[in-house]
């Protein structure tokens, strides 16, 4: 029989399959397929960035390249260079994070865990005996006696939703689905309408936003967007600032959230056919001020020293009130903040993460604009937050940009020159935060910087004259701009400002525990930026402790994860309540070993 030309490829955890011939490389099929596979060197063999693991199936044997790149327990593991092995049967591959490109690995994703459910609002389906001559009961009377007479409960009516209570059972023909919190009735629609919930992760940078069916548990559509805010202020200081020095500051910031907020939620039911009004439930994490800008609470006190949360216990307050366009007695909780810097969010990360109830000491930290870092230990929940500041969204750098289209995002340096990825294979038109990570990561292996961050010169794409030395990563012919995108000494000095903070907080919270770092078990990294960095790099600037790179875990936005947990589970809320309690709060700057700490993490090395 003739030998089989083509092969059928299954892509994990991306589920996408494609048939490829037998002479294509699996990087060839994957392109195919239209799976961003990363490849920095353009399937060259030397760059080690497009690693894929052979789950099942028979492919060529690994090539010098791989053997030279692979470890050897890599290689018994099953691990390959995609653009060096060819397909000898059917495979089904397992593609690790890091070797796909940012947009295949979106901000509003993230690992959310098996929980049972215990939705706070179920569904109830009844036909109510419409009005007549010789019944003359109220609207609220006969359907709440309607109600009582189907399973013996007695509910109120919620206020929010008596003004339309009327027009609502005519115009379905007392055939109604009614949405029941606690013994409140809450929401009436359609009979058969799903009840959904809403959860929103709201970032300083990225809103995240995911639709639920709160009956089933499924996530019925996702999406994310930039935070509105961001005009009025890169950070929570700026914004804070903007919200105490305007008179309608803190509601212009809370509108255009909510206006922000209220279109996602519209896109994504749209996408299913459903209606905002069949939102009956809402649950929104943040940092402590993003928490407040959203509640409509005042941000002056976290403006100044110490730096107080106006609230911290877990909130639940109206949708409508806000301006969320949901149902009429939709109700929204915030779990709650644990300091100034360490808000909701944090909390959500951490149980979405299960650092709360492990048995090994772990850190799982959310790395962003302000990054919180928690530290499990014996029982123990220490954290900190870290002003890492915006360098890791592209800001303050030369050439920076968000991770967008065009975007450096990975670079590496050889004997051979210097390879780059951009966000969607397309030229170069900056470099957005993971990418100055790699940059400069392979800068210092290279020699380019010494452990000060000074650049070297003797490279040659290294240019200028003493502190106006700067590397070229591509030249303007190669560039989307039509100009050099560079890298200088003061973009290499925002990378250590933010790495630094990041490292020292690691530190202060090893020694508040007693440990040190080697006894880290599990190094958990959350966030969006946290997603995309290349864990090594991380290592070799110092912004991670040296350990092994097995014991790291990328898991996404588990933050949002977290929010959807709590969405569809009230045991879930008050475990977060109990995270929210048990937490220590260590404030940094009041550390007695932080600024030594800092700035001996200032330095470029593991």
């Amino acid at each position: 029989m003739p030998e089989k030309q083509t092969f059928n490829i299954a892509f994990q955890p991306v589920g996408r399959r494609t048939e490829t011939s037998a002479g294509k490389t699996l990087l060839e099929a994957a392109q195919s397929a239209g799976i961003e596979l990363a490849s920095l060197c353009g399937g060259a063999g030397v760059c080690n960035s497009c690693k894929v693991r052979i789950v099942s199936g028979q492919a060529t044997p690994p090539s010098p390249d791989e053997q030279a790149a692979l470890t050897a327990a890599e290689l018994r593991a099953g691990f390959r260079l995609a653009c060096q092995t060819l397909p000898l049967s059917d495979l089904s591959l397992e593609i690790p994070p890091e070797s796909l490109t940012t947009s295949q690995r979106l901000q509003i994703e993230g690992q959310t865990a098996e929980i049972p459910l215990q939705p706070p609002v179920h569904a109830l389906d009844l036909h109510i005996q419409p009005p007549d001559i010789h019944d003359l009961r109220a609207d609220d009377n006969r359907l709440l006696q309607t109600v009582k007479a189907h399973n013996g409960h007695p509910y109120r009516i919620s206020e929010r939703l008596l003004p339309d209570l009327s027009p609502a059972l005519r115009s379905l023909g007392w055939n109604l689905r009614l949405g029941i919190r606690g013994d409140e009735i809450m929401a009436i629609l359609a009979p058969q309408s799903p009840l959904l919930g809403l959860a929103v992760d709201i970032g300083t940078t990225k809103l995240a936003a995911y639709l639920l069916d709160l009956q089933t548990g499924k996530t019925l559509a996702k999406t994310g967007a930039m935070n509105p805010q961001i005009a009025y202020g890169e950070d929570v200081i700026s914004r804070i600032a903007y919200a105490n020095t305007h008179a309608d500051g803190r509601q212009t910031l809370q509108s255009r959230l909510i206006d922000a907020l209220n279109n996602m939620a519209a896109e994504m039911c749209a996408q299913v056919g459903a209606s905002t009004a069949q939102i009956v439930e809402i649950v929104a994490v943040g940092n402590t001020a993003m928490h407040h800008l959203f509640a409509g609470l005042a941000v002056e006190q976290l403006g100044a020293a110490p730096y107080v949360a106006s609230v911290s216990e877990p909130l639940e307050v109206w949708a409508e009130p806000l301006g969320l366009k949901a149902a009429s007695g939709a109700r929204v909780y915030l779990p709650p903040n644990v300091a100034g810097y360490v808000g909701a969010d944090h909390v959500a990360m951490v149980l979405a993460t299960g650092i709360w109830q492990t048995d090994k000491t772990a850190i799982a930290l959310d790395i962003g604009t302000n990054t919180e870092i928690s530290l499990h230990h014996r029982g123990r929940l220490i954290c900190c937050s870290c002003a890492s500041g915006p360098a890791f969204e592209g800001a303050h750098i030369g050439a920076g940009m968000r991770a967008a289209p065009g975007a450096i995002e990975r670079v590496q340096i050889n004997p051979e020159g210097i390879q780059y990825q951009t966000i969607g294979g397309q030229s170069p038109v900056g470099i957005c935060g993971s990418g100055i990570l790699d940059a400069v990561a392979e800068m210092y292996k290279a020699g380019i910087l010494d452990a000060r961050g000074t650049l070297r010169p003797g490279h040659p794409n290294v240019r200028g004259a003493g502190r106006s030395l700067e590397l070229v990563l591509a030249e303007a012919q190669a560039s989307g701009l039509g100009r050099d995108v560079t890298v200088s000494r003061h973009d290499v000095n925002e990378i250590q400002l933010a790495k630094a903070a990041i490292r020292a907080g690691i530190e202060i919270l090893l020694k508040e525990a007693a440990i040190t770092a080697e006894e880290i078990e599990d190094f958990i990294v959350a966030g969006a930026f946290g997603t995309y960095i290349h864990i090594p790099s991380a290592i070799r600037l110092g912004m991670f402790p040296p350990l092994p790179v097995e014991r790291f875990r990328q898991v996404g936005n588990a933050a949002g994860a977290g929010a959807r947990q709590m969405l569809l589970s009230l045991q879930q809320r008050e475990i977060a309540a109990k995270i929210g309690r048990r937490l220590e709060y260590v404030e940094l700057a009041a550390h007695p070993a932080f600024m030594e700490t800092y700035t001996r993490a200032l330095l470029l090395k593991g």
